[in-house]
């Protein structure tokens, strides 16, 4: 016992000095801490709408309490609920499995390429919609796949096939979203992994050249288990991010034609919430989004764990 009580000043004592000798950095980092702060944990303080009947005239600690009421509505209401989390969960579940491993592969062939000059021009080129909103890529994806004057129903014509209404036709929406999120992001997702790529050491595939090892053999072997770890960390990030389908792409791009298969909770919680001003109701569907992503992403760190690589936490 009294080494323990001795040893607990003594880490504190050097967790002050370490803070202290780094207290530039950490000066550095003060904005980005208030920020999160202001914007993130301050809002917290609403959460409580879940469990009341809010009234503007009365406040949000002026409203009654009623417990879990808002819930049992939202688990009741089959079919609204019912179709925006399967909707949701539908989306997210094609950004992972088409989205996620886009970045990887592209990342693997910028990493393939011997022409510095040309990987830095497509490195640029795939850059580029990132910086771009969903507003404005939304009226690009609007002209360019438009049934009548798109240039992509013109390319289908040349060869025969009719016209197909992308944003229209419940058919093919969800496609259309994957596929233009991959194109906006794919770039971006690369530098996590061209960063990995940069610190496998060089002198694994010198070895492995001499040991005749071919570029597929270098790239199963050395490639891929060298930002495997990083690989793990970024699917435990995506998949805590399960319950998030993309609202401002999809606010930007549905209608009313195809709310059956592209109405997500995040359009649910805006529309009902703010049009029809109904928040206690909607802050309690946001609240079991957060709820649900907080479990997937404890459980995707845990299975990451088990298989043997590292965590988040």
């Amino acid at each position: 016992m009294t080494a323990v009580k001795l040893s607990l000043p003594r880490k504190l004592a050097d967790t002050i000095k370490l803070y202290y000798k780094h207290k530039y950095l950490f000066l550095m980092l003060l904005p980005a801490l208030v920020w999160y702060a202001v914007f993130y944990y301050g809002p917290l303080y609403g959460i409580q709408l879940a469990f009341k009947d809010f009234r503007i005239v009365d406040g949000i600690t002026g409203s009654p309490w009623v417990g879990l009421k808002h819930f049992e509505r939202m688990f009741s209401s089959t079919n609204d609920f019912g179709r925006i989390l399967k909707n949701t969960l539908i989306i997210s579940f094609y950004h992972i499995l088409f989205g996620f491993p886009a970045p990887i592969v592209l990342a693997l062939l910028f990493n393939e390429l011997r022409f510095k000059l040309f990987k830095r021009i497509a490195q640029s080129i795939s850059y580029m919609p990132h910086f771009l909103s969903w507003v404005v890529l939304s009226g690009l994806l609007l002209t360019m796949l438009s049934p009548n004057h798109g240039i992509v129903n013109q390319l289908l014509s040349l060869f025969g096939m009719e016209p197909i209404y992308f944003l229209g036709d419940p058919a093919y929406f969800r496609f259309t979203l994957v596929v233009s999120s991959i194109w906006k992001e794919i770039g971006w997702g690369t530098i996590v992994y061209l960063a990995a790529l940069a610190g496998i050491n060089p002198q694994l595939y010198e070895a492995a050249h001499v040991d005749g090892a071919n570029r597929w053999k270098q790239l199963v072997h050395i490639t891929l288990p060298g930002i495997l770890p990083i690989i793990a960390i970024m699917f435990i990030l995506r998949v805590g991010d399960l319950m998030d389908a993309g609202f401002d792409q999809v606010f930007n791009l549905y209608n009313a034609g195809v709310y059956e298969v592209g109405d997500i909770i995040d359009t649910y919680v805006f529309r009902v919430g703010i049009t029809k001003m109904q928040y206690s109701f909607t802050t309690a569907v946001g609240l079991f989004k957060n709820l649900v992503g907080f479990l997937m992403l404890l459980s995707a760190n845990y299975l990451v764990k088990k298989s043997g690589q590292e965590g988040l936490f």
